[in-house]
């Protein structure tokens, strides 16, 4: 993809559908006179008097308590330099919304139109009676280490400074945890640390509260190693100074053990990694390139452990397993201040957690069998769904021991309860089956490629890695939109109806005519059948030339779904094939079942469907829990629709116990515990969230998910296609690029496990 191409997806993304990526949404009903006197005048005048009366009702009666100012004067924008506030507004809005999806914290970002630290902090003085705690961001050093010190001192709510503290508290708990695998002591490294910035100051003094020594360091900056005898250096890197007689790099990486890179990228050579200790730790995070390549690193040296900023290598330091959730820990306790106490007990259990048995949702994010702590696993995965539910309660915990809470949390195991369901509606589940899927890309033929919302989505999972594409379609007009949205890549083009293509065309009919020459089918029908590009497609994927198919775009389901179920067929074991759609919606993910295929299934086809469903709910690492729903509860009708469930149920009961199911129910019982457990205390289903719907037929099963689908706007992934031996997914007529995206990120997963299974047989 072009630089310019790349440019103007950037500039789409933060333009449309609205301009930016944050906004209010109101938190209370709104529809009558009466709320609206509520909410304003009248009735608002209530709240204000009682926080006149006791200034700490503010966080009773208002948002303060879950606000946060992500506050930038633009000085220092990532790797941007001093671009200015108005510039930095998209780095601050984006901040905003990583607040919110991994901790459930609302935002407000601040852009100050000063470079002058005195008027910087009364700004930020003045305005803080609005937030429950302030994240200083993109503000370039000396100035930042001020600002922060002067405002952590005269204000009485949270403050820090991500870009000093995020990535200290991120890699020394990643340190720690090396350290123990290389069984050296703390006190005795010696390390090097490349950069002398905010984050590498921070790093420093961090690492020093837990054991290094301070005369073990050197640091270096633009002009080489920062000596005793330099002139001009400011308080904060006169601190780091060394008294050895060192100018170079390479100079210090003679016998270290540790090096900390927070500079620029290929700055560290092979010649340097040789030179280190054994068992050497390198933490190479400059973004987007390393101090050293990683593969360079790894082939230079077996006994590295090496960690980098970077998504596609192990041990990624990512300032998002920290800043949110020390936030949460510190708003949901009050704390008046984010110590050294809270910001230990961050990296603490960022170390321990790195040494748990990962959830098996982790693993098949990252597609691995099972990660263990090791040297490429020594910090958690930011997609770990451990992290809302132990990183702030530890955060509280320290803030009450060092006594700047000023509201302790009594009942633990509540409050953890309470983190969990701040996951709610938002769309991990999509980012975690991306992220598997980039981790072992497969070949996907798209059957529509000249169909211009096919072939953005195309180019999206080429460009992020999810997919291999192949194109399918009239080669020229797939050229001439390709050249349209800059799709400038090699991938394959094919044309089935084309000449070029003959030879595999006649291979692919002599196959297919054999498997069904008496079943109606000539050697000429099937030729003429291998111009048709759903035909053509999974053959491809039959005879290996792919691993997958997506297809559906511009054609009625049952029109698409005939070329499939004829030459892919039914997997091992499987029945009848079914489909599932998966919504995202305000309680988490939801699985829908049977949502296009079976029109009226028996009471046998029901828990077939269950089963196949309940295997599609594990592949995105949850477990089960399904409610089997019609218009009856528990026996309550005798009519045969009824009964077929509750046949259905009796069946799954019988022959499988140990699966989570239970019906025949009403959609609100299945969804509303309180009721169930009233009403229904013994059903399988009580005290459990149920994720996963099996419909007693296709009317209700697609009217329900496209109803919600389109009042709610919840996301769709699907229909997802069971039961078939090879991987074939069908989109539903018109499907919307990222609907698209998501389908081929399913089929690749798909592909994967398939391979996995064939491997193993």
């Amino acid at each position: 993809m072009s630089k310019e191409s790349k440019r103007r997806q950037a500039l789409i993304y933060h333009a449309k559908p609205v301009p930016g990526k944050i906004k209010v949404v109101p938190t209370k009903k709104y529809a009558t006179q009466r709320d609206l006197a509520l909410a304003y005048s009248p009735g608002v005048a209530e709240p204000c008097l009682e926080i006149e009366k006791n200034q700490a009702n503010v966080y009773k009666y208002t948002t303060k308590g879950n606000l946060v100012a992500v506050i930038s004067n633009g000085t220092a924008v990532l790797g941007l330099g001093n671009i200015g506030p108005e510039a930095s507004k998209p780095v601050m809005e984006g901040k905003g919304l990583l607040f919110k999806i991994f901790a459930d914290i609302d935002v407000f970002d601040i852009e100050v139109n000063t470079e002058n630290v005195e008027e910087f902090i009364k700004t930020v003085k003045h305005i803080a009676p609005t937030f429950g705690g302030i994240n200083l961001e993109d503000i370039k050093a000396p100035e930042a280490f001020e600002i922060e010190k002067r405002l952590k001192d005269e204000l009485d709510i949270p403050v820090m400074h991500d870009d000093q503290h995020g990535t200290a508290i991120i890699s020394a708990a990643a340190l720690l945890n090396a350290l123990e695998l290389v069984e050296k002591n703390i006190k005795d490294i010696t390390m090097v640390i490349s950069g002398a910035g905010a984050a590498a100051i921070s790093c420093c003094r961090l690492y020093q509260v837990f054991g290094v020594r301070r005369e073990n360091m050197v640091m270096l900056d633009s002009k080489g190693v920062i000596r005793k005898d330099r002139e001009n250096l400011s308080k904060e890197k006169a601190e780091f100074a060394t008294s050895r007689s060192i100018n170079k790099l390479e100079e210090a990486m003679k016998g270290a053990d540790v090096f900390i890179g927070l500079s620029t990228s290929d700055i560290l050579n092979p010649a340097m990694l040789i030179s280190m200790a054994k068992d050497p730790i390198v933490f190479a995070m400059a973004n987007p390139d390393p101090e050293i390549n990683y593969d360079l690193a790894m082939d230079t040296r077996d006994d590295i452990i090496m960690a980098t900023g970077r998504s596609d290598h192990p041990n990624q330091v990512n300032n998002v397993l920290g800043f949110p959730f020390i936030f949460r820990g510190a708003l949901d306790v009050r704390a008046t201040s984010i110590n050294e106490a809270m910001k230990k007990a961050a990296v603490m259990a960022l170390a321990e957690l790195a040494k748990e048995a990962v959830p098996e949702q982790v693993n098949i994010a990252y597609d691995q069998t099972r990660l263990t702590f090791g040297r490429d696993y020594i910090i958690p995965k930011p997609f770990d769904p451990r992290l809302i539910a132990v990183v702030p309660p530890a955060v509280a915990k320290a803030a009450m021991d060092s006594g700047v809470a000023k509201e302790p949390i009594e009942n633990w195991s509540a409050y953890e309860e309470s983190l969990r369901q701040r996951l709610g509606n938002d769309n991990k589940i999509v980012r975690l089956m991306h992220g598997r899927a980039k981790s072992n890309p497969q070949r996907v033929v798209f059957a529509e490629a000249d169909q211009l919302p096919v072939l953005r989505a195309a180019q999206i999972v080429y460009e992020e890695g999810i997919a291999k594409p192949i194109l399918l379609g009239r080669t020229d007009t797939i050229k001439e939109l390709m050249e349209e949205i800059e799709f400038d890549e090699e991938v394959p083009i094919i044309d089935p109806k084309s000449d070029e293509e003959l030879v595999r065309k006649n291979k692919y009919a002599e196959v297919y005519w054999k498997s069904r020459k008496r079943r109606g089918i000539t050697l000429y029908s099937a030729q003429q059948l291998m111009r048709e590009r759903n035909y053509f497609a999974a053959m491809m994927v039959n005879e290996g030339d792919a691993d997958a198919l997506i297809t559906g775009f511009s054609r009625a389901y049952p029109k698409v779904v005939k070329p499939i179920m004829e030459l892919i067929g039914l997997d091992k074991g499987a029945t009848r094939i079914a489909t599932t759609n998966l919504l995202m919606t305000d309680r988490g993910p939801m699985f829908l079942s049977d949502t296009s295929i079976n029109i009226d299934p028996t009471s046998k086809d029901l828990a077939k469907i269950a089963q196949m469903t309940a295997v599609t709910v594990r592949m995105f690492g949850m477990e089960p829990v399904i409610a089997m729903v019609s218009y009856s509860n528990f026996g309550s009708s005798e009519n045969e629709n009824a009964i077929k469930i509750r046949k259905a149920v009796s069946y799954l009961h019988r022959y499988y116990p140990d699966m989570v199911v239970d019906g025949e129910l009403q959609t609100d019982f299945a969804l509303n515990n309180e009721m169930l457990q009233d009403i229904f205390p013994f059903s399988k289903l009580a005290g459990k969230a149920v994720n996963t719907l099996i419909f007693p037929n296709l009317d209700s099963a697609n009217i329900t998910y496209k109803l919600l689908k389109e009042l709610n706007k919840a996301d769709n992934i699907g229909p997802i296609m069971m039961g078939l031996r090879k991987p074939a997914h069908i989109l539903q007529l018109d499907a919307s690029v990222d609907e698209i995206v998501n389908m081929a990120a399913i089929a690749v997963i798909d592909a994967q496990k398939k391979h996995k299974r064939g491997a193993s047989s």
